[in-house]
């Protein structure tokens, strides 16, 4: 009997192309913002049309192809017609400023960039210093006449898929340092393969879903919980432009769109929570409500289960491919502030400084294995050492806990980074800057809260003698230096700041005191 090969074993089949031969006619992408509709078929068709929009520029197996891009279907099609001809995509944050941009994208070495019309300023201000693009093409977003769409119509379409395993990267996302410049995560067809395998098992998910996908796409959440699994499934997404709740609470109540499945922030669940609309919206339809991005609170929770929404909250990262834990159906209410259990290909282990295993329900670092974990950082050894451990678990930087019955619990977040808006900031970065400025003798940046947001920066400042600023001065020397997500909104001035015995500031204690002492927001 003839053996099948490992490469055979691992291969990585054309999701689009088995779909359109199984299920032509079927619903595959709904774009709001166009009411563009494409069947399985016509999926097919423009994803065979942008990977041969790609060959014709010169995009070979392994060339990193980026989108700067609001959500649309052309990024799908972009993605996917990068897997079919063997390219790798990188997103790319479009709430960054041109100099972030133009690290990433001198980093990555970057072949061609597809740039939604809104951000066409943007890679104009970042074209001068990026020699590795040599196509910059714009897309609409919305199906009008576009570079895009004239690219799509003269190409030759490719329908044979590039032979790939598992093992070979299909996209690259540059995750914040905690120090320094950002981290590109590579991750492989194999981490979205297992990880969508995980997605559909524990969101009880069918060729019949309907996803609401208004999470940004260059964010691992919005790509690799909703927009992706929908796809691998054969499901359909609804995809919106971005995040609006005047928009999503009318998606929800549209019978002809029949979404079923939603994934979203705390902080977009609180904003339909809070819409004066929330009673007139039929919510019976949503069989799926996942969470991430940070921990859900608790009343939020309670307040949807009322209404007979039941939130799924779920704790992942960009270097697992989104997968980690999450909380079944089952489990809610009475594992409310959990993040569940870990994900069918996923290990977890909490350890201590040394590395030694806790015993349950004590605190330690959360550690990762497994088929969506990243096989390292792009081009950066050192961050690789520090990562991983030697015999290969990763280190999230996430302080949590395991009950005796496998939930995980998450006490802390990642080093000293808070969550606004969604997106994660790390405030080494911040105080990089704001060191240049005269005024501070020293300065520590922490995550307060904030009603709309989540959370804000706060500068917990030390002044030099006979100096002194406010905060709209440290914004004017952030401007254009920082996405706006970054930015802070409070300037807190102290005498001194807490140290321990090492010398290093104690964030936690100014976040136990400074919230309290600021004025909200």
């Amino acid at each position: 009997m003839m053996q099948a090969t490992h490469d055979e074993l691992h291969h990585v089949i054309d999701w689009v192309e088995y779909h359109c031969a199984t299920k032509p006619g079927a619903r595959a992408m709904v774009d709001l913002a166009s009411g563009r509709t494409y069947t399985y078929a016509e999926m097919h068709d423009r994803v065979a049309r942008a990977a041969g929009m790609l060959r014709a520029r010169g995009i070979k197996p392994g060339d990193r192809v980026a989108f700067l891009c609001l959500n649309t279907t052309d990024v799908m099609e972009l993605i996917l017609g990068c897997w079919r001809i063997g390219a790798v995509c990188l997103a790319l944050n479009f709430r960054l400023t041109p100099p972030e941009l133009t690290y990433i994208l001198n980093d990555s070495e970057a072949s061609l960039v597809l740039v939604d019309d809104p951000f066409a300023g943007v890679a104009e201000a970042t074209k001068a210093d990026c020699p590795s693009v040599k196509h910059w093409v714009v897309t609409s977003g919305v199906g009008k006449d576009s570079d895009y769409e004239t690219g799509l119509a003269e190409a030759d379409p490719v329908y044979g898929f590039h032979p790939q395993t598992y093992d070979d990267q299909c996209l690259l996302m540059y995750s914040s340092g905690t120090t320094g410049h950002p981290k590109g995560v590579i991750i492989t067809h194999g981490m979205v393969e297992f990880t969508n395998a995980g997605a559909v098992r524990v969101g009880d998910a069918s060729p019949d879903r309907v996803c609401l996908n208004n999470m940004p796409l260059f964010h691992i959440g919005g790509l690799g919980v909703t927009a992706l699994p929908a796809t691998w499934i054969g499901g359909t997404i609804v995809m919106m432009r971005l995040f609006d709740v005047d928009a999503t609470l009318k998606s929800i109540d549209d019978e002809a769109l029949n979404i079923d499945t939603l994934f979203m922030v705390p902080a977009a669940y609180n904003a339909m929570r809070q819409h004066p609309d929330i009673a007139n919206i039929d919510f019976s339809r949503i069989q799926v409500a996942l969470c991430g991005g940070e921990t859900v609170p608790e009343p939020l929770s309670r307040y949807w289960l009322e209404k007979g929404l039941v939130i799924q909250e779920g704790y992942g990262m960009t270097e697992t491919c989104a997968a980690g834990t999450t909380l079944r159906k089952d489990d809610i209410p009475h594992r409310i502030g959990s993040a569940g259990r870990p994900l069918s290909h996923s290990r977890i282990k909490v350890v201590d400084e040394e590395g030694r295993e806790m015993p349950r329900g004590e605190a330690g670092e959360i550690l990762f294995k497994g088929a969506s974990v990243t096989p390292g950082y792009w081009r950066n050894p050192k961050a690789n050492a520090q990562s991983f451990t030697a015999d290969g678990w990763f280190r999230s930087g996430d302080i949590g806990r395991m009950d005796a019955d496998g939930y995980v619990y998450i006490e802390d977040r990642v080093k000293d980074m808070y969550i606004s808006g969604g997106e994660n900031v790390y405030p080494a970065e911040v105080e990089g800057l704001l060191y240049e400025m005269p005024h501070f003798a020293e300065l520590s940046v922490i995550g307060v809260p904030h009603d709309r947001w989540g959370e804000t920066g706060c500068v917990v400042a030390v002044f030099k003698d006979d100096q002194s600023c406010e905060i709209k001065d440290v914004l004017a020397h952030l401007e254009g230096r920082l996405a706006r997500y970054k930015l802070p909104s409070h300037l807190h001035v102290v005498d001194e700041l807490p140290r321990g015995g090492s010398g290093k500031v104690l964030k936690y204690q100014l976040r136990q005191t400074v919230p309290a002492q600021i004025a909200p927001q």
